[in-house]
């Protein structure tokens, strides 16, 4: 995939895709963070905190500022995982890169913000659940497998 970021020297962004992050917040207890999201795709289904990279910003910028604006939480954005594809409901494609996270306030309480309907951080057996009732966003479950980022 390419790098959002626009990086010196490279190809310029192509008009159909959106380049856009993800922010994979584990706490010590293994747990993931998640958003409900309040708008469309897949508005009311539970995802990962993220959004558009804006201009100019660089990945790790833009993961932090949108776990930030959806959680309330601030975190250390750590290598990417993995990235994907999803459709945009315009036509183009959200090109989406995953980055591990950490919270650099382990007894921070995140909050719902910004796009974000709820918050919480979840384990496995509430994870399963989640996917079990068919409220996680598309893909989502089979992605944290491939990157071995499913909560434990």
């Amino acid at each position: 995939m390419r790098d959002p970021r626009g990086a010196p020297g490279a190809s310029p962004p192509d008009p159909a895709e959106i380049p856009c992050v993800g922010g994979i917040v584990t706490d010590a207890d293994g747990r993931v963070l998640l958003v409900r999201r309040a708008h469309a795709p897949e508005a009311g289904r539970w995802s990962l905190p993220g959004g558009r990279v804006e201009p100019c910003e660089s990945s790790a910028d833009a993961t932090a500022r949108e776990v930030a604006e959806e959680t309330g939480l601030r975190v250390e954005v750590g290598d990417e995982v993995g990235g994907v594809r999803r459709p945009a409901p315009d036509g183009r494609v959200f090109v989406i890169h995953d980055f591990r996270c950490r919270p650099l306030d382990p007894s921070a309480v995140p909050r719902a913000g910004d796009d974000a309907d709820d918050v919480r951080r979840v384990d496995a057996a509430a994870y399963a659940a989640l996917d079990a009732a068919g409220e996680l966003v598309t893909g989502l479950t089979d992605a944290l497998r491939g990157w071995d980022c499913l909560p434990s």
